[in-house]
């Protein structure tokens, strides 16, 4: 499912139109991005599942192409963990 899918499905379930359903998911977007940005980033919605920041230690990989080994550096992500409801729902 593409952004546009879900603005137009949402719009349809809340009867709302689709410029006011892009709005909100671009504002939950947003506030997830700017809570996962502080230092114990960490976002949970209850049912559905938890976002959360990882670091990710820096760590030796390969070139696929030339099988000489490279070094790849420490990084954030973000990790999803489906909550209960989700989890049976799926």
């Amino acid at each position: 499912m593409t952004k546009a899918e879900l603005v137009e499905k949402a719009a349809k379930d809340a009867g709302i139109s689709k410029v006011a359903a892009s709005a909100a998911l671009n504002s939950f977007m947003s506030n997830v991005t700017k809570a996962l940005k502080k230092k114990e980033g960490k976002v949970t919605l209850v049912g559905f599942g938890t976002f959360s920041k990882v670091r990710r230690k820096a760590r030796k990989g390969r070139n696929p192409q030339t099988g000489e080994p490279i070094k790849i550096k420490a990084t954030n992500v973000v990790k999803f963990r489906p909550g209960k409801k989700l989890r049976d729902a799926i």
